[in-house]
C-alpha cells in the first residue's frame, strides 16, 4: 500500500492535523508527518514533494494557514494528488488560507476540505487509494455503514423522546 505524508507548515497546526493522522491509523494506511514551510524551508519542501512517487507515497496532505501557500508549493513540485487542509487562524480567521488553497493556477489542482477539515482528508486520501485497493475499499464501506447505524439510533432515541 502507498503511504499518505501529512505535511504542516507549522507544529502551531499540530492539534489539527493529527486527526488525519489518526484516521489514516484507523484504516491501516501507513504514513509519515513532517513540519516543512513553503515559505522557511522551500528547498526541503520542494524536495520532499518532488522524491514523494520514489519513495513510495501515494497521496500528500498538506495544512497551512494565512498565506497557505504548502498545497500549492507541493503540488507545483509533484504530480501525486494533493489535498490541501486551510487553517484557521490570523486576521481573516482562514479565509485567506481558504482561497489560497482552492484557488490553484489551471493544471496544478489542490483538492480542498473545510477549514481544518483534517479528518476528511484523510478519508479522501484513503479513496484515492482505495481505487487500486479493495481491502481499503471494504474499510471505507464499513466506515459508511457504521456512520449509518450512528444515525439510525440517534433517530430511534429521538423518536423515543417526542
Amino acid at each position: 500500500m502507498k503511504k499518505v505524508a501529512v505535511i504542516m507548515g507549522s507544529d502551531s497546526d499540530w492539534p489539527v492535523v493529527k486527526a488525519a493522522c489518526t484516521q489514516l491509523a484507523e484504516f491501516g494506511i501507513p504514513y509519515e508527518a513532517h513540519i516543512l514551510s513553503a515559505h522557511r524551508t522551500p528547498a526541503a519542501a520542494a524536495e520532499f514533494a518532488r522524491s514523494a512517487r520514489e519513495k513510495g507515497f501515494g497521496v500528500l496532505i498538506c495544512a497551512a494557514g494565512m498565506a497557505a501557500h504548502l498545497a500549492g508549493a507541493f503540488a507545483g513540485n509533484s504530480t501525486l494528488p494533493v489535498i490541501g487542509i486551510p487553517m484557521k487562524g490570523g486576521a481573516m480567521d482562514g479565509l485567506d488560507a481558504l482561497l489560497a488553497t482552492v484557488q490553484m493556477p489551471s493544471g496544478i489542482p489542490v483538492a480542498t476540505v473545510a477549514l481544518g477539515g483534517a479528518k476528511n482528508a484523510a478519508v479522501l486520501a484513503a479513496q484515492m487509494l482505495a481505487i487500486t485497493d479493495e481491502a481499503l475499499a471494504a474499510k471505507l464501506d464499513a466506515q459508511r455503514a457504521d456512520m449509518a447505524a450512528q444515525i439510525a439510533v440517534k433517530e430511534a432515541k429521538l423518536q423515543a423522546e417526542l
